[in-house]
């Protein structure tokens, strides 16, 4: 088993190593290697020892791999990637707005669209791709749209406030039950990758 990251990202680096023991114990070999490291021998992805990737946990966003020299390569490649590529779909904020197509009203979306200008009131400014808070903005009432392509407009709802740190949670979901949720806070009303978090998981 192959874990591949940024490695001289700290937190990558230690949720990798945290993965990888927990991989070691449960009694899989594995390999670390940065993500500038996966080379590619024409038939598939490989390590440093020119050894074939049959299966990759990777802290590497879909998107940027996607736009990586090799990346032409994911779709002839046969190894098993943790998470899998249709996560994209996921991760990417279009979907809020086709979610609010396609279900308008429902209890657990907020409105939003691809044009300011259908979104009434305040509301957060997403790049399509953005990450951990990554380029949101956000625009009071009638503020236009900042410009640029690849961004949605989703309706404000402003996070509680606990001793000035705006609290959001993060839920997981397995197999349709409840298995965890991260407390993240920051001082600022759009939580990043800076801000405080704490894992809780249910048993």
């Amino acid at each position: 088993m192959h874990f591949a990251g940024v490695l001289d990202v700290p937190e990558d680096l230690r949720t990798l190593e945290y993965m990888r023991d927990v991989c070691q114990q449960g009694g899989w070999p594995t390999v670390r290697l940065d993500i500038a490291q996966i080379g590619w021998n024409g038939r598939c992805f490989t390590d440093l020892a020119e050894q074939p990737i049959e299966a990759l946990f990777k802290l590497y966003p879909w998107e940027w791999m996607l736009r990586e020299q090799f990346g032409k390569h994911l779709r002839r490649d046969c190894a098993a990637f943790i998470e899998p590529p249709w996560k994209m779909l996921l991760s990417n904020k279009a979907i809020l707005a086709l979610l609010w197509e396609m279900f308008p009203g429902h209890p657990n979306l907020l409105p939003a669209a691809f044009e300011r200008d259908r979104i009434a009131g305040p509301c957060a400014e997403k790049p399509v791709h953005g990450r951990e808070g990554a380029g949101v903005r956000l625009l009071g009432a009638g503020e236009p749209a900042g410009g640029g392509k690849d961004l949605i407009y989703q309706a404000a709802c402003p996070l509680p406030v606990f001793d000035g740190q705006h609290a959001l949670i993060g839920s997981w979901v397995i197999a349709g039950k409840a298995a965890g949720i991260g407390m993240r806070e920051d001082v600022n009303p759009i939580t990043s990758n800076t801000s405080r978090f704490v894992p809780h998981y249910f048993t």
